[in-house]
């Protein structure tokens, strides 16, 4: 899925998902074997690859949700 990253108001990373309407703030992230999993506030988690560092913002990824 597609999901559009970028800086809230107050500075803290947010993800907009369009098909599910849905945009939250991230909670955490971890690196895991060199993708980088992003928890957001309601519970799901996002498995990005290939995410370019330093994170540059807004960007458009693709995803995949985890839980």
């Amino acid at each position: 899925m597609k999901v559009m990253l970028r800086r809230g108001t107050t500075g803290k990373l947010m993800a907009y998902v369009a098909k599910k309407d849905l945009e939250e703030e991230v909670v955490s992230e971890t690196d895991l074997n060199g993708n980088k999993i992003l928890t957001l506030a309601n519970g799901w988690e996002l498995e990005l690859s290939n995410l370019m560092e330093p994170l540059k913002l807004p960007q458009t990824v693709e995803a995949k949700r985890l839980s």
